[in-house]
């Protein structure tokens, strides 16, 4: 690997993180609120990122001549899956509606350190010392986030839902690297996680919430951005970073994920950070990394994020790629 490929693979990682975390920036201006009556509710915001999505996944598979064909077998799994990941973003998006984005993303980042409980309570996956002292940081920082200043104390139903949407996620992982879907290329697979999880949505607006269509372009644009950044643009580089710098040095840049939230929060939002909030924003932060980074649990064989989604070309045979 040259000096370049490396520089490479950073910005492709700093770029899939920086987008990634940029869903609040596009998420939150579409709920309805006191200054935004004709806002949507988070059924109908996933409803239309989803769609868009599809759409732009599915012109990038057949952009690259790839199959959409499925095995029976795959058919139940992807459904469920697909519910399942849906759920987790039902409960991320709906978060946002009662605890500012930038917390919401950090506590989301545990899913890693949820993935290593899960992997120790089913699948004998030992835990070390270290990722133990990293499970209860991580918990402290949530503790601390909690209870902020002047007893002030965060969302009860907003931190239920953001660590609801790190469990599906981290539940999504585990299932999916655990069953016949690994073998499914990851851009065919999130293809139809999407197809679907939009299922969900679609049934939700039609019996517990209203499906509402923007009437202005901004949140049109808003939609569309979306699917665009955190969701292709992100996609696409992960991969290509994975493919320059391995899936170890990519998953520990994904700390810029929070980080890009957090910036937004503030710049954007005029969102407040008291030290110690900043001090419990670390913690996790810090904690998530050292386990990631860490390797003694299979964190990064069964972070599918970070799994090598675009394989690097064979120069001989661009046949095998397993995109």
């Amino acid at each position: 690997m040259t000096f370049s490929d490396k520089i490479k693979g950073v910005l492709y990682a700093v770029i899939a993180a920086a987008t990634y975390g940029m869903i609040p920036l596009f998420a939150k201006p579409l709920y309805v609120s006191d200054t935004n009556p004709d806002g949507l509710n988070p059924d109908s915001v996933l409803i239309f990122r989803y769609l868009f999505a599809i759409i732009i996944l599915g012109v990038m598979i057949k952009l690259r001549g790839r199959s959409f064909s499925l095995k029976k077998k795959e058919i139940l799994p992807l459904v469920a899956m697909g519910a399942v990941m849906s759920l987790s973003s039902l409960t991320l998006f709906g978060s946002y509606q009662y605890m500012d984005g930038g917390i919401a993303s950090t506590i989301l980042f545990v899913y890693p350190i949820i993935v290593a409980v899960i992997m120790a309570l089913f699948f004998k996956e030992k835990i070390t010392l270290s990722t133990a002292i990293c499970i209860f940081f991580a918990l402290w920082g949530i503790y601390m986030l909690y209870n902020g200043d002047n007893n002030v104390t965060l969302s009860l139903r907003g931190t239920i839902l953001v660590l609801l949407s790190a469990l599906f996620y981290a539940i999504y992982i585990v299932s999916v690297n655990r069953s016949a879907l690994k073998h499914i290329p990851t851009l065919k697979l999130t293809f139809y996680m999407l197809l679907f999880g939009i299922i969900m949505f679609v049934v939700r607006v039609n019996t517990y919430s209203e499906f509402i269509i923007p009437t202005k372009s901004i949140q049109w644009l808003c939609l569309f951005s979306l699917a665009l950044f955190p969701t292709a643009i992100s996609f696409i580089c992960t991969t290509k970073a994975v493919q320059h710098i391995g899936a170890t040095s990519t998953a520990i840049l994904g700390a810029i994920e929070p980080f890009t939230a957090i910036f937004i929060g503030v710049m954007v939002f005029s969102e407040v950070l008291t030290p110690r909030i900043c001090l419990g924003l670390a913690m996790i932060i810090v904690a998530v990394t050292i386990v990631v980074a860490g390797g003694n649990i299979k964190i990064r064989m069964n972070l599918i994020r970070f799994k090598k989604m675009f394989p690097r070309l064979n120069r001989k045979n661009n046949n095998n790629s397993t995109l």
